[in-house]
């Protein structure tokens, strides 16, 4: 399953879900009612009527007005929960008890885990998440959990780290990319938040029936009616958990083997997301997570984190057995002891003896092998990694060092955007020296010589390292940054397309974490809709890298005739600005997945017409594939694509 097919089919399980929500509140409805019919019968006065006839005490207007009680009820606590977790996954994380790991960690383990994440990220094409660290869980598990991948977090314990190879933890990381790319992870927070609505009604009964006059007077019927209205509720609401907790199990075993198969596929190595399981089913407690909230999110987990009674009927994991034999057919049935392994910086490092592939302004490619990149968007494979190891390679370690520090991080961004014109890096740094923060201004006057020198491949690899460090700046220190940044971008009074695909990068996903701009929902469910804003973007992807206008005229038409979209003129060159590209963009984030899948076909046909993709066309690529919140792999040059033959035969 593709990338876009995984996408829809997560909307599909979303849609059933909400069918059988509906049809749970209405069964709600439906036992409430004859429960309060019931406690009405046992008020009555007559105990002859009570017995004969409850159904007297049926009216429609009582049974609409319960009927808004429960779904107002069910609605708020859906609605509660949700706004509780709308903060993304570091909501998720800390709640569990997980702890950040600074990007700027010198600790062996807490660098491995961190330099696996960022490089399977940027071989992703994905924004690269935060790492948040479980200590003290001697167990093997992990989970990505957030609304969205531009506010997605990987969670691991502390026992996964310690047990784990590399390649064991590339298998877990990559399986948890995959919940990312599939849009799983919205889906576990719609579950969660329906779950507790329901759970509200049962809360609610203990209550009433533990304020109930039966507490203070066993004497009276009025207090036995509360008593039997709070157990009542109580009943409901278990009997409704008990469906909810199925509905969740059923919908998450799907994906989990979903999931492993596309941790397979990235990299390449069954072994290697096989010997983690082996590992969990070795350890004593397995996967077990010891946390009060650990039974709301185990759905999210990489393994079954909870222990239960009832761990049979609503697993939300398939057994241990089934996931090994389905990724090691051969598999002897053997668990593995799991014993803690010492951290090797000189292997863990993400840019360590890697061989640079692509220093070159222009990375040759036929237009197949671009497409490549559509084909394996959420499942890059082995030569992705392989690639971007040696991209990183360019980094010096203080460059690097710098990317996961907070100052350093801005001053990078800042560093890339410093004019050559030394009148305008003059205005630049008039802004610069207003800052109050001394130590961007020291670090971004040292630091600029040294990126600004980077090969250009490099420099979005480095912009993806930085994003951690950047998410961790509070909201007034975030203005401050993103007022500096889009200084610094008017400083010539134009804006050229590396600085809007920056702020496609960093300021979008960044508005989004502070609640500075909402997600967008999908509404278009045709080219049709959405005719003027794609014209826009073909249009100044074709006129970007060409050299004539007649060339451009080809690159365009072989987009649109290739998605079957003939009817998309192109745009006269003096139409077009970044700004009204901005405002396509937003446009074109409002689609269906299978809608995105079209329009980024057509953006690398336009960009691969003659056979040859820039770098600066592959930045465009990138950031407009962020906008859809999609992961793109980088298009790999023609020594990668040979070597990814003879990785993946």
């Amino acid at each position: 399953m593709n990338f876009f097919a995984a996408q829809t089919s997560a909307r599909r399980s979303t849609t059933w879900m909400v069918a059988l929500f509906v049809m749970a509140v209405l069964s709600l409805i439906v036992i409430t009612n004859l429960l309060v019919m019931t406690v009405i019968a046992y008020l009555a006065k007559d105990d002859r009527v009570k017995a004969l006839h409850i159904g007297a005490q049926f009216d429609w207007g009582t049974f609409f007005l319960i009927g808004l009680v429960v779904v107002v009820v069910v609605l708020s606590g859906t609605l509660y929960k949700m706004s509780q977790l709308s903060g993304g996954g570091r909501v998720v994380a800390e709640s569990l008890g997980g702890q950040l790991i600074p990007q700027n960690s010198r600790d062996p383990l807490q660098r491995k885990i961190l330099n696996v994440v960022e490089e399977m990220a940027i071989a992703s094409g994905a924004a690269v998440p935060s790492v948040y660290l479980l200590e003290g869980h001697d167990v093997i598990n992990a989970f990505a959990a957030g609304n969205s991948p531009s506010d997605a977090v990987i969670g691991i314990t502390e026992g996964a780290v310690r047990y784990l190879t590399r390649d064991e933890l590339q298998g877990v990381i990559a399986h948890e990319f995959s919940h990312i790319f599939n849009g799983d992870m919205r889906l576990n927070i719609r579950l969660m938040g329906v779950l507790h609505g329901i759970l509200l009604i049962g809360i609610i009964g203990y209550y009433v029936m533990r304020f109930s006059p039966s507490s203070r007077d066993s004497r009276g019927r009025d207090g036995s009616a509360f008593l039997m209205l709070g157990l009542g509720l109580m009943a409901i609401g278990f009997l409704g958990t008990f469906f909810g907790q199925w509905i969740k199990a059923t919908v998450n075993r799907q994906r989990e083997y979903l999931a492993d198969a596309s941790a397979v596929q990235f990299t390449r190595n069954p072994e290697g997301i096989a010997g983690a399981l082996k590992k969990i089913g070795g350890l004593n407690n397995g996967a077990a997570i010891e946390s009060p909230a650990a039974p709301q999110y185990s759905h999210a987990y990489f393994a079954n984190g909870v222990n239960s009674f009832l761990v049979t009927i609503f697993a939300t994991h398939p057994p241990l057995e089934k996931r090994i034999k389905r990724v090691e057919p051969r598999w002897d049935g053997h668990f593995i002891t799991p014993k803690a392994l010492e951290a090797n910086p000189a292997q863990d490092t993400v840019s360590a003896a890697a061989p640079n592939i692509d220093k070159m302004k222009v990375v040759s490619a036929v237009m197949g092998d671009a497409l490549m990149a559509i084909d394996m968007m959420g499942q890059p494979g082995r030569a992705h990694i392989e690639h971007v190891r040696g991209v990183l390679s360019d980094i010096p370690e203080a460059v690097m060092t710098e990317a996961h520090d907070t100052h350093g991080a801005q001053s990078i961004v800042l560093a890339l955007l410093a004019d050559t014109n030394p009148a305008i890096r003059a205005q630049q740094w008039n802004i610069l020296h207003a800052l109050p923060d001394n130590a961007i201004i020291e670090k971004t006057t040292r630091l600029v010589d040294a990126v600004r020198q980077l090969p250009r491949a490099s420099w979005l690899p480095l912009i993806d390292l930085s994003i951690p460090a950047l998410r961790t700046l509070s909201l007034p220190q975030y203005e401050q940054f993103k007022n500096t940044m889009l200084g610094f971008i008017k400083a010539d009074e134009k804006l050229a397309l590396f600085e809007w695909v920056l702020k496609q990068v960093i300021v979008r996903p960044l508005d989004m974490l502070h609640g500075l701009q909402k997600p967008t929902q999908a509404v278009h469910n045709y080219i049709a809709d959405i005719k003027q804003p794609l014209e826009t973007v073909l249009s100044i992807i074709a006129y970007s890298e060409q050299a004539n206008v007649e060339q451009a005229q080809v690159a365009f038409a072989a987009a649109t005739k290739a998605i079957g979209a003939t009817a998309l003129k192109m745009m006269p060159r003096a139409d077009i600005t970044l700004k009204s590209l901005t405002t396509a963009m937003e446009e074109l984030a409002k689609v269906k997945p299978l809608i995105k899948a079209r329009i980024l076909k057509a953006c690398v046909i336009c960009i691969s017409s003659d056979n040859q993709v820039t770098i600066a066309e592959m930045e465009i690529l990138r950031a407009i594939a962020a906008t859809l919140d999609v992961p793109i792999p980088p298009i790999l040059p023609a020594a990668s694509v040979m070597q990814a033959a003879q990785i993946n035969p």
